[in-house]
């Protein structure tokens, strides 16, 4: 995801092991080795998503709930994070709440909720297969 870097699970009782936690220490291309904890929003972001995507690709799951993990990133690591979810498309059915466009634009199918009058909430979907071939897009209610 960074395009390089390293990171290590560290054990923060190792004597432990039914009582100790886990440290996230990390080094980003180009930077020195450090705590989760002191690197930017983004940085955070994308070394969580990169261990969640680790841990998917050891121990494949069905599905998979995310809700805005994204968000934090910029609008290039965005488009990144959406093309590095489809390597995983034919094993996990990813379920992402976003409102990000470079997430949108990696989904198979779209779902919003849009409410058009006081306290009535309406759910349409767009299937984004359906969308490249027909310009005149028509949303399923």
């Amino acid at each position: 995801m960074f395009g390089g870097g390293r990171a290590e699970l560290v054990l923060t009782d190792p004597t432990d092991l039914l009582k100790t936690g886990i440290e996230i220490e990390v080094q980003p291309p180009g930077k020195k080795l450090q705590s989760l904890s002191l690197l930017s929003g983004g940085e955070r972001a994308l070394t969580a998503i990169a261990l969640l995507f680790s841990i998917i690709r050891v121990r494949p799951v069905p599905f998979c709930i995310l809700d805005e993990v994204e968000a934090a990133l910029d609008e290039a690591n965005v488009t990144r994070f959406g093309n590095y979810l489809r390597n995983f498309q034919n094993d996990t059915q990813f379920i992402v709440v976003t409102h990000r466009k470079g997430t949108m634009e990696a989904a198979n199918v779209l779902y919003g909720v849009t409410m058009q009058e006081s306290g009535v909430s309406k759910i349409v979907s767009v299937r984004m297969e359906d969308l490249k071939e027909d310009e005149n897009l028509v949303v399923k209610e």
